[in-house]
């Protein structure tokens, strides 16, 4: 299976889903219009990936920001790492928020209250601004 990477733009985030590591990461600002355009390749990959994943899957968040219709899309995803996890395998997610972002730390909490996957939390520094 091919790696499938995106590159972030100021509306849409990184993504890089490696089904030979394992690791699927989704990272910076989710407010992509239309939502289901840009998020459709990656729940087909995702959903591909699971009918036969690694030993071990990480799906890692280290989100910025993200709008209603991108948690949507995230709910589908916990739901297809719940699926793999009641079926015993060896899943994760690992949500980072920054000391600053409770708001993202809270959303973390709400949607691991949603599924049986296992949570790791990580706080992350905000990286330094270089002044000129």
């Amino acid at each position: 299976m091919e790696v499938l990477e995106k590159a972030a733009t100021a509306n849409t985030p990184y993504i890089n889903f490696n089904s030979e590591s394992g690791i699927m990461l989704i990272q910076g600002r989710a407010i992509p219009q239309p939502a289901d355009e840009f998020w459709a390749p990656v729940l087909k990959w995702f959903y591909a990936y699971s009918s036969a994943p690694n030993t071990r899957t990480e799906l890692v968040f280290n989100m910025e920001y993200f709008n209603i219709s991108t948690s949507k899309q995230i709910l589908f995803l916990l739901h297809k790492m719940n699926d793999l996890f009641e079926k015993g395998h060896d899943v994760v997610v690992v949500w980072k928020y920054t000391k600053e972002d409770v708001e993202m730390k809270e959303a973390g909490f709400d949607f691991s209250c949603v599924v049986n996957v296992p949570f790791e939390f990580k706080r992350v520094e905000v990286e330094p601004i270089e002044s000129f």
